[in-house]
């Protein structure tokens, strides 16, 4: 039986949404309490602590920030050349060095099984870069930066596999996506899948599951902001994650990990990205993605 389907307007564009889903309801403002009656979406009380307000947009005014209630991740972390990475960052960007001549590039693969646009999954590819402003000793900021779990990134590509989640995320924030196929499955191994434009795979992983460990609410938080260009002018959005469940590889063995004739792996193959020093994934987590917000003093 087909999912019976909305057409909801989102800034100036007519979007195809799930009738009767969060977006529909909720409009991105949803009411926790009947959130919260949804077994899907687990407890939801840290959500509770971050007041949504309406905020200015390209799309005109939103609620925000938005809120993912349960979702998954699986990671992997490839050294690449600094030459590589500096060729591919638009100026003054600048990588963060890892190791002597080497800097890291995330594979992402994000599934949002409960959020306030709807369930969709996601795959970035993004490179990890200083923090913008910041000179001196690159191990003293990677060392902060891990003590610390906040990350900067400039994504270079980040298709989904919904029509709301590119509207979104091309005209809210300028950011580089398009409609993929895809697949995430973490069970007794981690699998995923991103299909390419002609249909064919583009990237298939396969790994063993590390031994996953469970974390208090709000005692794993990380953060994570994305710095790229909004109509020319440097922004920075942050999104926070409250892990729940998680496990880590260093060096991780027995992966399997193809590369065909998509995007992505064409990215991947660009930026040099072989060596996979670390293998993340995430059964459980929350997330708030922040609207962005101008970068001042970063030309």
């Amino acid at each position: 039986m087909d999912r019976l389907i909305a057409q909801v307007e989102f800034g100036p564009h007519q979007v195809e949404v799930p009738a009767g889903g969060y977006y529909d309801r909720f409009r991105m403002n949803p009411d926790l309490d009947e959130v919260a009656r949804d077994p899907a979406a687990g407890n939801i009380d840290w959500f509770r602590r971050i007041p949504k307000q309406i905020m200015a947009s390209r799309i005109g005014p939103t609620w925000a920030p938005n809120f993912y209630y349960r979702t998954s991740q699986i990671q992997f972390l490839f050294l690449a050349p600094l030459s590589r990475l500096r060729a591919m960052l638009p100026m003054p960007l600048e990588p963060l060095r890892a190791f002597p001549g080497f800097g890291l590039v995330a594979l992402t693969f994000f599934s949002y099984a409960v959020c306030d646009n709807d369930p969709y999954d996601e795959v970035s590819v993004a490179v990890v870069i200083r923090r913008p402003g910041v000179n001196g000793s690159h191990a003293l900021e990677l060392r902060n930066a891990m003590r610390r779990r906040h990350f900067f990134a400039h994504v270079l590509a980040l298709p989904v596999s919904t029509e709301i989640a590119r509207v979104r995320g091309v005209y809210g924030y300028q950011l580089p996506k398009w409609r993929a196929n895809i697949d995430i499955n973490i069970g007794t191994d981690v699998r995923a899948q991103i299909g390419g434009p002609n249909g064919a795979p583009d990237l298939t992983l396969n790994a063993p599951l590390p031994a996953l460990q469970e974390a208090a609410p709000q005692s794993q938080m990380g953060t994570t902001t994305m710095i790229n260009r909004i109509d020319g002018q440097w922004h920075q959005a942050t999104v926070q994650t409250n892990t729940l469940s998680f496990a880590q590889r260093l060096f991780p063995r027995n992966v399997t990990l193809r590369r065909n004739d998509g995007p992505l792996s064409q990215l991947l193959d660009g930026l040099g990205a072989k060596k996979i020093v670390r293998l993340d994934v995430v059964k459980d987590a929350q997330i708030v993605l922040n609207l962005p917000t101008p970068l001042q003093g970063f030309i």
